[in-house]
């Protein structure tokens, strides 16, 4: 069984002084798969990647990479990983592919660089700009080429879309399958439901150090809250609008504003909403917090 996972982790704990980041991690990813790490910023998700690759020391527990113990032989364990931070630091004097064929070096120069070429048209990178006349997009654009250019067996990525446009982040989706495709492990967080609901195979939900639940990308769709406002005509009696299944009341004003929350497919709302004389109507989605707030209320607050 241990020969078809990338990850193996067991009881992964890690404190920073008197704050618990991880309170007993259990995760396994199978090899071949793309893996989706969700949850809210503070929630442990970096900790954990760094913990895998010795960047940092748990407290206790275990882990394995690609069967190796990264506290044994990081080295042998990083020359197969591709790795994307979450804060990316590159030195600003060199140019986008200096930076690129730095990390090259120390990857014993194991690089195609007709590869890199590849990836960079396709990012519309320019190899050419120095470092520090490049947007946060475009040094992201140099983390994913770095990340990808050895076309490493697992690929950890941190917030890999992180500055991205929309159009942008639908490519980096295609080149994480394609790296998938061609044989790749791809473990990526994410704060955004609906980035890793289009990406992967498998969700482990991060919560205050610990996973709150294991799902498929199906549960996510369900966990899509919306909060809707809507403007009437005239006054009316929206009352029977929080008696729709999925659809909770937030607020009203004199007959002719309200919010309601709405859990899941809107399909029940709209058709609701027919019988009312609607003049305006308006959605978004609520951030990632309130969302775990409405499914896992009554955890343990981090301990401060």
């Amino acid at each position: 069984m241990t020969e078809e996972l990338a990850l193996e982790i067991q009881g992964l704990t890690k404190s920073y002084g008197r704050i618990r980041a991880l309170r007993g991690i259990d995760l396994e990813v199978r090899r071949g798969e793309i893996f989706g790490f969700l949850g809210p910023n503070g929630a442990g998700k970096t900790t954990t990647i760094r913990c895998l690759l010795d960047l940092i020391r748990p407290d206790s527990g275990s882990a394995r990479v690609l069967g190796i113990d990264p506290q044994a032989d990081p080295v042998a364990m990083r020359m197969r990983t591709g790795y994307l931070p979450g804060e990316l630091n590159l030195e600003s004097n060199l140019k986008a592919e200096g930076a690129l064929r730095y990390f090259s070096d120390l990857r014993r120069n194991k690089t195609d660089w007709g590869f890199v070429q590849q990836l960079a048209k396709r990012l519309e990178l320019d190899l050419t700009m120095p470092i520090k006349n490049l947007s946060k997009g475009n040094k992201q654009k140099v983390g994913l080429v770095q990340a990808l250019m050895i076309r490493p067996e697992l690929l950890l990525l941190d917030e890999p879309t992180a500055g991205l446009d929309p159009l942008m982040q639908q490519e980096v989706y295609r080149l994480l399958r394609q790296a998938q495709a061609d044989g790749a492990t791809v473990f990526f967080s994410s704060h955004i439901i609906s980035e890793v609901e289009a990406l992967a195979e498998r969700v482990a939900i991060i919560r205050e150090g610990v996973i709150a639940e294991e799902a498929e990308p199906s549960r996510l769709a369900r966990m899509g809250l919306r909060r809707a406002r809507l403007r009437f005509k005239r006054a009316i009696d929206p009352e029977p609008l929080a008696h729709v299944e999925g659809v909770t009341l937030l607020s009203h004003s004199n007959g002719l504003l309200a919010t309601l929350q709405v859990e899941g497919e809107m399909d029940n709302q709209i058709k609701a909403l027919a019988a009312f004389p609607v003049s305006d109507f308006e959605t978004e989605r609520p951030s990632l917090e309130e969302v775990f707030l409405a499914y896992y209320a009554g955890g343990d607050k981090e301990d401060k």
